[in-house]
């Protein structure tokens, strides 16, 4: 991470309105909690070596579903990553908040990997190791995160970690349909004229239909009026969430 970055995160959510009820936890600084997840694992014989490289994958790591190439053993020397046995911890589908019920898909998701080849541990192990951790119930995220569920829902139940409550939101798009993204110059928050701007505008993004009368108003009354006037059911039936192009 560019040095002084976790910093201005922190900075910049507090100008939004955003605080924390504890200690702001690195995953840098957790290594002996995925360590302890993945000996448990590893005691259940869900976890085994794998060689596959992106290349024999078609350029990504779990494209299409992982095809269990090295559920027998890596198919070559040298470096390999651990992939999580999905199938043996299956689970049925799930009501989710945004998107109604769905139906479980792990078997075509394949097996994930939990530690890298280089070493480091994956997003999928590390969050879910995360969330039981901090005592997390509900997760509402884009939609583009939706395969994911399957594997960290196999890996709760792997974990014997408590289940989480999911709900997957339309991803934000720029106007011409492409994800908002920071790689793509898209809008960030120190660009718009308030942040009481930028809460309305997300208000009204998640169609929220906040009153006109909020505009300048101070951010605690912005959010007291948006958790107050919270109604998830107006997300549901959309494909995106278009960024209005007069926003900054």
């Amino acid at each position: 991470m560019i040095p002084g970055a976790s910093d201005a995160i922190l900075r910049t959510l507090e100008t939004l309105g955003f605080w924390w009820d504890g200690e702001v936890l690195y995953q840098s600084r957790r290594l002996t909690l995925y360590d302890a997840a993945l000996q448990q694992l590893s005691a259940l014989g869900s976890v085994y070596a794998c060689s596959c490289s992106r290349r024999d994958l078609g350029g990504t790591d779990d494209a299409g579903g992982y095809p269990g190439t090295c559920r027998a053993g890596p198919r070559r020397m040298g470096p390999t990553a651990l992939r999580f046995r999905a199938d043996l911890h299956p689970m049925g589908g799930f009501e989710d908040a945004v998107r109604g019920w769905i139906e479980p898909v792990t078997g075509a998701a394949g097996d994930p990997i939990v530690r890298r080849r280089d070493g480091l541990y994956a997003y999928q192990l590390a969050v879910v190791v995360d969330d039981a951790a901090s005592g997390v119930t509900h997760v509402v995220r884009g939609a583009d995160l939706l395969p994911s569920t399957a594997w960290q829902r196999c890996l709760q139940r792997a974990l014997r970690l408590p289940a989480v409550a999911y709900g997957h939101i339309p991803l934000v798009t720029e106007q011409d349909g492409t994800k908002l993204s920071k790689s793509k110059q898209s809008i960030a928050p120190p660009q718009l004229s308030s942040t009481t701007r930028l809460l309305h505008g997300v208000l009204t993004l998640l169609q929220q239909q906040p009153p006109v009368e909020l505009m300048g108003a101070p951010v605690t009354e912005v959010w007291q009026w948006g958790i107050g006037h919270w109604r998830i059911e107006r997300l549901r039936g959309l494909t995106r969430l278009a960024v209005c192009p007069h926003l900054d």
